[in-house]
Protein backbone atom coordinates (compact mmCIF):
# COMPACT_ATOMS: atom_id res chain seq x y z
CA UNK A 1 0.00 0.00 0.00
CA UNK A 2 1.09 3.62 -1.05
CA UNK A 3 0.61 6.15 1.82
CA UNK A 4 0.70 10.00 1.63
CA UNK A 5 0.60 12.26 4.89
CA UNK A 6 1.61 15.04 2.88
CA UNK A 7 -0.46 18.03 4.34
CA UNK A 8 -0.83 18.99 0.54
CA UNK A 9 -2.36 15.57 -0.84
CA UNK A 10 -5.03 15.26 2.03
CA UNK A 11 -6.05 18.83 1.78
CA UNK A 12 -9.91 19.33 1.91
CA UNK A 13 -9.28 21.99 -0.61
CA UNK A 14 -10.04 21.15 -4.61
CA UNK A 15 -7.70 23.41 -5.72
CA UNK A 16 -4.71 21.27 -3.90
CA UNK A 17 -5.93 18.09 -5.77
CA UNK A 18 -3.77 18.34 -8.60
CA UNK A 19 -3.10 16.36 -12.02
CA UNK A 20 -0.05 15.80 -13.83
CA UNK A 21 0.45 19.60 -16.31
CA UNK A 22 -1.57 19.87 -19.36
CA UNK A 23 -4.25 21.91 -20.73
CA UNK A 24 -7.05 22.27 -23.63
CA UNK A 25 -6.35 24.69 -26.22
CA UNK A 26 -10.21 25.61 -27.89
CA UNK A 27 -11.44 27.63 -30.73
CA UNK A 28 -14.95 27.39 -31.51
CA UNK A 29 -13.78 24.41 -34.28
CA UNK A 30 -10.77 23.27 -32.83
CA UNK A 31 -9.50 21.35 -30.00
CA UNK A 32 -5.87 21.10 -28.83
CA UNK A 33 -4.12 19.61 -25.84
CA UNK A 34 -0.78 20.09 -24.58
CA UNK A 35 0.79 16.61 -23.69
CA UNK A 36 -0.82 13.35 -22.49
CA UNK A 37 0.07 12.87 -19.10
CA UNK A 38 -0.24 9.90 -16.64
CA UNK A 39 -3.65 11.46 -15.89
CA UNK A 40 -4.72 12.27 -19.71
CA UNK A 41 -7.65 9.97 -19.71
CA UNK A 42 -9.01 10.76 -16.46
CA UNK A 43 -8.27 14.25 -17.55
CA UNK A 44 -9.89 14.39 -21.00
CA UNK A 45 -12.88 12.10 -19.15
CA UNK A 46 -13.25 14.65 -16.45
CA UNK A 47 -13.25 17.60 -18.95
CA UNK A 48 -15.76 15.55 -21.09
CA UNK A 49 -13.81 16.36 -23.97
CA UNK A 50 -15.77 14.78 -26.88
CA UNK A 51 -13.49 15.94 -29.76
CA UNK A 52 -9.88 15.93 -30.01
CA UNK A 53 -7.79 17.44 -32.86
CA UNK A 54 -4.22 17.19 -32.27
CA UNK A 55 -1.72 17.13 -29.32
CA UNK A 56 1.49 19.07 -28.57
CA UNK A 57 4.30 17.59 -26.86
CA UNK A 58 6.65 19.47 -24.75
CA UNK A 59 8.72 17.15 -24.41
CA UNK A 60 9.29 13.38 -23.57
CA UNK A 61 9.91 13.24 -19.54
CA UNK A 62 7.36 10.88 -18.60
CA UNK A 63 5.01 13.03 -16.86
CA UNK A 64 4.36 14.61 -20.41
CA UNK A 65 3.50 11.66 -22.34
CA UNK A 66 2.54 8.69 -20.25
CA UNK A 67 -0.90 8.91 -21.45
CA UNK A 68 -0.53 9.00 -25.22
CA UNK A 69 -2.00 5.53 -25.86
CA UNK A 70 -5.40 6.59 -24.86
CA UNK A 71 -5.65 8.75 -27.70
CA UNK A 72 -6.97 5.22 -29.37
CA UNK A 73 -10.51 6.61 -28.00
CA UNK A 74 -10.12 9.26 -30.41
CA UNK A 75 -9.39 6.96 -32.78
CA UNK A 76 -12.50 5.10 -32.69
CA UNK A 77 -14.73 7.24 -32.11
CA UNK A 78 -13.68 10.35 -34.54
CA UNK A 79 -12.48 7.23 -37.73
CA UNK A 80 -9.01 9.10 -38.41
CA UNK A 81 -5.71 9.28 -37.05
CA UNK A 82 -4.64 11.43 -34.18
CA UNK A 83 -2.23 14.26 -35.29
CA UNK A 84 0.60 14.56 -32.76
CA UNK A 85 3.25 17.30 -33.27
CA UNK A 86 6.41 17.23 -31.56
CA UNK A 87 10.19 18.09 -32.24
CA UNK A 88 12.74 15.33 -33.23
CA UNK A 89 14.20 14.65 -30.26
CA UNK A 90 11.06 14.20 -28.76
CA UNK A 91 9.73 12.02 -31.56
CA UNK A 92 12.61 9.87 -31.34
CA UNK A 93 11.40 9.40 -27.43
CA UNK A 94 8.28 8.59 -28.78
CA UNK A 95 9.06 6.03 -30.96
CA UNK A 96 11.47 4.15 -28.24
CA UNK A 97 8.58 4.60 -25.51
CA UNK A 98 6.47 3.56 -27.66
CA UNK A 99 7.45 0.65 -30.15
CA UNK A 100 4.28 -1.31 -30.90
CA UNK A 101 2.60 2.29 -31.95
CA UNK A 102 4.99 3.17 -34.55
CA UNK A 103 6.03 -0.30 -34.88
CA UNK A 104 5.56 -1.49 -39.06
CA UNK A 105 3.52 -4.77 -38.37
CA UNK A 106 0.54 -2.91 -36.28
CA UNK A 107 -1.39 -4.95 -33.12
CA UNK A 108 -5.28 -4.38 -34.19
CA UNK A 109 -6.25 -1.64 -31.76
CA UNK A 110 -3.17 0.15 -31.15
CA UNK A 111 -3.19 4.22 -31.61
CA UNK A 112 -3.25 5.53 -34.82
CA UNK A 113 -1.17 8.72 -34.93
CA UNK A 114 0.14 10.88 -37.46
CA UNK A 115 3.52 12.04 -36.08
CA UNK A 116 4.29 16.26 -37.49
CA UNK A 117 7.18 17.55 -36.85
CA UNK A 118 7.31 21.15 -35.17
CA UNK A 119 10.21 23.52 -36.36
CA UNK A 120 10.47 27.36 -35.58
CA UNK A 121 7.73 28.83 -37.25
CA UNK A 122 3.93 29.40 -36.92
CA UNK A 123 1.84 26.51 -37.87
CA UNK A 124 -1.89 26.02 -38.26
CA UNK A 125 -3.79 23.56 -36.40
CA UNK A 126 -7.52 23.96 -37.59
CA UNK A 127 -8.09 27.32 -37.29
CA UNK A 128 -5.25 27.99 -34.52
CA UNK A 129 -2.47 29.85 -35.18
CA UNK A 130 0.49 27.75 -33.14
CA UNK A 131 3.99 29.80 -32.17
CA UNK A 132 6.44 27.18 -30.86
CA UNK A 133 8.78 29.07 -28.10
CA UNK A 134 11.69 27.11 -27.09
CA UNK A 135 12.75 27.12 -23.71
CA UNK A 136 15.37 24.94 -21.12
CA UNK A 137 14.77 22.69 -18.98
CA UNK A 138 18.33 22.53 -17.75
CA UNK A 139 19.89 21.07 -20.51
CA UNK A 140 17.03 20.07 -22.62
CA UNK A 141 15.29 22.15 -24.89
CA UNK A 142 11.38 22.23 -24.32
CA UNK A 143 8.87 23.82 -26.60
CA UNK A 144 6.69 26.24 -25.27
CA UNK A 145 3.29 27.72 -27.18
CA UNK A 146 1.67 30.68 -28.16
CA UNK A 147 -1.88 31.21 -29.15
CA UNK A 148 -1.95 34.50 -29.64
CA UNK A 149 -2.39 36.81 -26.36
CA UNK A 150 -1.71 33.19 -24.56
CA UNK A 151 1.36 32.02 -23.95
CA UNK A 152 1.49 28.54 -21.92
CA UNK A 153 5.47 27.25 -20.74
CA UNK A 154 6.09 24.30 -18.43
CA UNK A 155 9.17 22.51 -17.44
CA UNK A 156 11.93 25.97 -17.99
CA UNK A 157 14.63 27.20 -15.71
CA UNK A 158 16.18 29.15 -18.81
CA UNK A 159 14.66 31.38 -21.83
CA UNK A 160 17.24 32.85 -24.50
CA UNK A 161 16.59 36.83 -25.60
CA UNK A 162 15.37 35.49 -28.92
CA UNK A 163 12.86 33.78 -27.60
CA UNK A 164 11.60 36.16 -24.49
CA UNK A 165 10.73 38.41 -27.17
CA UNK A 166 8.31 35.62 -28.87
CA UNK A 167 6.70 35.69 -25.24
CA UNK A 168 6.65 39.45 -24.83
CA UNK A 169 3.42 41.26 -25.91
CA UNK A 170 0.99 38.42 -24.21
CA UNK A 171 -1.61 39.18 -22.02
CA UNK A 172 -1.60 35.83 -20.18
CA UNK A 173 1.48 33.80 -19.38
CA UNK A 174 1.09 30.56 -17.99
CA UNK A 175 4.57 29.40 -16.62
CA UNK A 176 6.03 26.99 -14.54
CA UNK A 177 7.40 27.26 -10.92
CA UNK A 178 7.54 24.57 -8.96
CA UNK A 179 8.62 25.46 -5.54
CA UNK A 180 9.97 28.10 -3.36
CA UNK A 181 13.66 27.55 -3.15
CA UNK A 182 15.87 26.73 -6.13
CA UNK A 183 15.74 24.13 -8.06
CA UNK A 184 18.15 22.68 -10.85
CA UNK A 185 16.03 22.19 -14.01
CA UNK A 186 12.55 24.66 -12.67
CA UNK A 187 11.76 28.33 -12.37
CA UNK A 188 11.09 28.92 -8.69
CA UNK A 189 7.80 31.30 -7.68
CA UNK A 190 9.95 34.21 -7.73
CA UNK A 191 11.79 33.61 -10.83
CA UNK A 192 8.83 33.21 -12.39
CA UNK A 193 7.49 36.49 -11.27
CA UNK A 194 10.76 38.02 -12.29
CA UNK A 195 10.13 36.80 -15.67
CA UNK A 196 6.75 38.16 -16.41
CA UNK A 197 7.43 41.63 -14.76
CA UNK A 198 10.39 42.09 -17.19
CA UNK A 199 8.43 40.91 -20.53
CA UNK A 200 5.44 43.12 -18.98
CA UNK A 201 2.97 40.57 -19.10
CA UNK A 202 -0.24 41.49 -17.27
CA UNK A 203 -1.56 38.26 -16.53
CA UNK A 204 0.80 35.21 -14.94
CA UNK A 205 -0.69 31.82 -13.77
CA UNK A 206 1.45 29.04 -11.99
CA UNK A 207 1.79 26.19 -12.79
CA UNK A 208 3.61 22.69 -12.29
CA UNK A 209 3.76 23.13 -8.88
CA UNK A 210 4.88 20.52 -6.85
CA UNK A 211 3.66 19.61 -2.86
CA UNK A 212 6.55 21.74 -1.83
CA UNK A 213 5.33 24.87 -2.57
CA UNK A 214 2.28 24.40 0.27
CA UNK A 215 -1.53 24.94 -0.12
CA UNK A 216 -3.04 26.87 -2.71
CA UNK A 217 -4.64 29.10 -0.76
CA UNK A 218 -1.19 29.73 1.28
CA UNK A 219 0.51 30.54 -1.45
CA UNK A 220 -2.09 32.51 -2.89
CA UNK A 221 -2.72 35.25 -0.50
CA UNK A 222 1.60 35.80 -0.42
CA UNK A 223 1.34 36.53 -4.26
CA UNK A 224 1.69 40.32 -5.74
CA UNK A 225 -1.39 41.11 -7.88
CA UNK A 226 -2.05 39.43 -11.20
CA UNK A 227 0.24 36.59 -10.38
CA UNK A 228 -1.70 33.64 -9.12
CA UNK A 229 -1.21 29.71 -8.95
CA UNK A 230 -3.23 27.90 -11.54
CA UNK A 231 -5.50 24.84 -10.75
CA UNK A 232 -7.04 22.15 -12.04
CA UNK A 233 -10.26 22.66 -14.17
CA UNK A 234 -9.47 26.19 -14.74
CA UNK A 235 -10.68 27.85 -17.51
CA UNK A 236 -9.35 31.16 -19.01
CA UNK A 237 -10.77 33.09 -22.06
CA UNK A 238 -9.02 34.85 -24.60
CA UNK A 239 -10.06 37.02 -27.59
Amino acid sequence: MIGCNCSVCMSDDKKDKRFRSSILVESETTSIVIDTTPDFRSQMLRSNVTKLDAVLITHHHKDHIAGLDDVKAYNYFQRKPMKVYANEGTQGALKREFTYIFSENKYPGVPDIDLLNIEEDTFLVGDIPVTPIKVWHLYMPVLGFRFGKFTYITDANRIERSEKDKIAGSEILVLNALRHTKHISHFTVDEAIALSDELSIPQLYLTHISHQMGKHQDVAVSLPSNRELAFDMQQIFTQ
